[in-house]
């Protein structure tokens, strides 16, 4: 009786959001990926496959490449929610989709042998559905924040729920399990976070035309002007240094160029992004405006300032940059990164108003180095054992 009401719920709150789904979709950033999910356009169902792989955006898209090259491009069938993450699947799955709006999943959704959903994708439907359907059901990498935890307590009697068709759980830490478990999780395992499993490696050599490289990586609204006037201060004593800033939404490449080219007219420095120029690292300040560019930066980057982490969002993935032992610098808002955090040895955690004293003291900052990892060999095994 609980899927019939909550479904009831969704279609009405459905309906209720039409209008405004319909101005949505017209944003560039929401013009396929609006249509596709809620309107089911150019859309299908998936025809065959073994193995549904779930994921929200890019980061969780990126993290699952390494377990999928482990089955066969048939066997293999893969949606997001986001565009970028849709994107990244698109590099090394043929079989991609947005994932329709839960009211048309028990429409959709076409029996596979697996569902394996990253992170804290918990879809109700999703699971329910599948569950009907016999599949093996299973959520990797599964995390918890402390922010978002007395969240999840106040709604523990749905989410008791969605783990009710949750066949197993692999939780990236033992505070993870815990929380997980006390959501209404049945078997749960920690296996790590795989994102520390298989790192990305350089697929570019750029060419490193200054004697000191900062990289902002992954940057959200406002941290740019903060770092960019850390780095103004930086450029006093250290004249040939170069910033390049990567800043995580694409469809925010546009106004951070005119912030940069406007800071850069006004301070006498010279700019350009990547998208324009080709290897050589020359200019003062660079804009990474290319999706996938940032681990060949990190492997020529003496300084990476992490962004999302200055502003309560929670931080981002610091060892794709720690296994080049670069300094990192991050905020004190990481909250949704603890785990790989703790695995890292040489973060310095600063506030915003820190900052640019830690920056000028970058030659005391330590190298990082990566001292945990994990594998993904639990996981591979586990849905081998099903199909």
């Amino acid at each position: 009786m609980f899927f019939y009401f909550y479904y009831a719920i969704l279609t009405i709150a459905y309906i209720i959001s039409l209008p405004f789904l319909l101005l949505l979709s017209l944003k560039k950033k929401y013009k396929r990926s609006i249509p596709a999910r809620f309107f089911c356009v150019k859309n299908p169902p998936f025809r065959g496959g073994k193995i549904h792989f779930h994921v929200c955006s890019f980061g969780e898209a990126k993290s699952i490449e390494p377990l999928i090259k482990h089955f066969l491009p048939k066997e293999v069938n893969c949606t997001a929610i986001t565009q970028t993450g849709f994107e990244q699947l698109r590099i090394f799955c043929k079989n991609v989709r947005f994932l329709p709006f839960e009211i048309f999943l028990p429409f959709w959704i076409r029996r596979q042998k697996v569902l394996v959903v990253s992170e804290a994708e918990l879809w109700y439907a999703l699971f329910r559905t599948y569950k009907k359907k016999g599949t093996k059901t299973i959520l990797i990498n599964a995390r918890i924040s402390d922010r978002s935890f007395k969240r999840y307590l106040f709604f523990r009697w749905f989410y008791k729920f969605v783990f009710a068709n949750i066949d197993i759980v692999f939780a990236q830490s033992q505070e993870d399990a815990k929380r997980l478990q006390l959501l209404g999780a049945k078997k749960v395992i920690v296996s790590g976070n795989i994102k520390l499993a298989h790192l990305p490696k350089p697929n570019k050599k750029y060419e490193k035309g200054t004697s000191l490289i900062v990289c902002a990586a992954s940057t959200h609204a406002k941290e740019e002007e903060l770092i960019i006037k850390a780095f103004l201060k930086l450029k006093e004593i250290e004249p040939h240094a170069t910033l390049i800033v990567a800043p995580r939404h694409p469809e925010r490449f546009k106004e951070v160029r005119k912030l940069m080219q406007h800071i850069a007219l006004h301070n006498n420095l010279s700019f350009f992004s990547l998208s324009e120029n080709g290897k050589k690292l020359d200019a003062d300040l660079i804009l990474d405006d290319k999706l996938g560019e940032l681990v060949n930066l990190y492997a020529i980057s003496d300084i990476v300032i992490l962004g999302g982490a200055f502003r309560k969002i929670g931080g981002h993935n610091a060892a794709e940059a720690a296994q080049f032992g670069c300094k990192i610098i991050s905020g004190e808002y990481f909250f949704n990164q603890k785990d790989i955090f703790r695995a890292i040895e040489g973060i310095v955690i600063v506030k915003a108003k820190e900052l640019e004293k830690t920056l000028l003291n970058y030659q005391n900052l330590p190298k990082t180095k990566i001292k945990i990892k994990s594998s993904i060999e639990p996981i591979v095994k586990e849905i081998k054992s099903v199909l």
